[in-house]
Parts: C-alpha cells; sequence; structure tokens
C-alpha cells in the first residue's frame, strides 16, 4: 500500500480553524437563542395567570416582562386605525388591528386582533369601534419586525385611514398619526371587548427549531474538519520515502 503522510498547508490549517470555529460560534449561539426561547414560550403560557401590572413607559420592558399581563386607560383613536399586512390564519391572509389608545399623551397601540382580508383588497374591512374611555388589559409584544427591512413605511399625512402598513415601527406610527406612540403592542386580551381573532400566539421561532439549527451548524463544523483530514493525506512517493 502506498504510503501516506498528512501534510495539510497552512492555509488550509487556517482556514479550518476560522471557519469551523465559525459554524460551532453559530451553533452555540442557536443553543443559546432556544434557552431564551425556552424562557419566553414559558412566559408566555403562564403569562395570563399574573395579576395585571401599568403599561410600561416605553419599549425597554420587552427584555424582562415580555408577555407579561399590562393594563391602560384612555380612549381609542377611532379615526386612526392601521391595518397590519401580511398576517395569515389558517391559511386565510388577513390583517391584525392596532388600534390606538390614548390617555397620558402617548398612546398604546392596542393590537385587537386578525381579521380576514377581502378578495378585493381595495375594500378594508370594517374596524368601527366606539372612542368612550376604557381600561384594556392583554399581554405586552414587540411590534411585529421583518427580518430584512426594504425600506421605512409611507407616512405621508394625506394618505387615509384605516391605513395598511407592512412592518411599521414605533417611529413611523408616531409620524403618521401625529402624537407619540409606545415602542410596542398590547395583545388584547381574548375576552376583552371590542376585538377580533385573538388566538394569540408568539411569532417566534420554537425553541426546537433553534436546536435543529444548531445541530446543522456543528454537523457543518464537523464536514469542514472530516474534509480538512481527508483532503490533506497525502501520497508519499517511493523516492520521497527512499529519500527519507
Amino acid at each position: 500500500m502506498p504510503a501516506r503522510r498528512f501534510q495539510p498547508p497552512l492555509w488550509a490549517s487556517l482556514g479550518t480553524l476560522v471557519l469551523g470555529g465559525a459554524f460551532v460560534g453559530l451553533g452555540n449561539w442557536q443553543l443559546d437563542r432556544s434557552e431564551q426561547k425556552d424562557v419566553l414560550f414559558e412566559r408566555f403560557d403562564t403569562g395570563s395567570a399574573g395579576a395585571p401590572a401599568p403599561a410600561p413607559t416605553d419599549g425597554a420592558a420587552l427584555a424582562t416582562q415580555r408577555y407579561a399581563v399590562i393594563m391602560a386607560s384612555g380612549g381609542y383613536d377611532v379615526a386612526h386605525q392601521v391595518l397590519l399586512d401580511a398576517r395569515t390564519r389558517d391559511g386565510r391572509a388577513g390583517y391584525e388591528v392596532l388600534t390606538p389608545l390614548v390617555g397620558d399623551g402617548t398612546a398604546l397601540l392596542v393590537n385587537r386582533g386578525w381579521i380576514p382580508a377581502n378578495p378585493d383588497r381595495r375594500k378594508l374591512p370594517d374596524l368601527a369601534v366606539g372612542d368612550a374611555p376604557r381600561q384594556v388589559t392583554g399581554l405586552l409584544d414587540a411590534l411585529p419586525r421583518a427580518a430584512l427591512r426594504a425600506g421605512p413605511s409611507d407616512t405621508r399625512p394625506d394618505l387615509p385611514w384605516p391605513r395598511v402598513m407592512l412592518y411599521p415601527t414605533a417611529a413611523d406610527l408616531a409620524q403618521a398619526l401625529g402624537y407619540p406612540v409606545r415602542d410596542y403592542q398590547l395583545l388584547l386580551d381574548p375576552v376583552g371587548a371590542d376585538g377580533f381573532d385573538r388566538r394569540w400566539r408568539p411569532a417566534l421561532l420554537t425553541p426546537v427549531e433553534h436546536i435543529g439549527y444548531a445541530v446543522q451548524w456543528f454537523a457543518l463544523a464537523g464536514l469542514v474538519v472530516v474534509l480538512y483530514v481527508v483532503l490533506n493525506w497525502r501520497r508519499v512517493s517511493h523516492s520521497a520515502y527512499h529519500h527519507e
């Protein structure tokens, strides 16, 4: 059998170290995300059991209070409502309805639930709701965000209401509405009045999905090492072997 020797060039060793290390790092990151999602899903499942707390003043509370039960008082701005587009439910296209609740000068964005879209997208659903003072309760959640955002939402003041938007930020909504809004949303309690379909569920990758991605990254790291070893076992010629 011809003799073989492990003779990797320096660039191959450095490349394997960098690439394999990056894949292992990404795998560890996915495992960390899985642990974080475990906490969030547990918080979502148990959040409704807690006593309602006053609505926080800004979105910084999302880091520790996401899916906590919050409450707020005010009146709905019925003339300025937002339809969050591209929200599906049971295979049907539709919207989620954001209605600003104005109370203390900074509006709270109340997500009143999902509503189906008309096949003719020019015909918007009926969002009628009273503007009398009320108290609402629900779960604290982040505004929907796209993985990649093509650009800012159209916030021109001359556009009609209700307004269809895809992934508006709090800044987008404040500019469109003409008054400040808090950087989060309240998912209206399913038993509260004036809501639509409120079968809330976390819009997140599950812990199991993160573990699946982690396994893929670790597998890629293993593949890099295997290729490094296999491709660098070189045959040694008889002349070189006898020369030694």
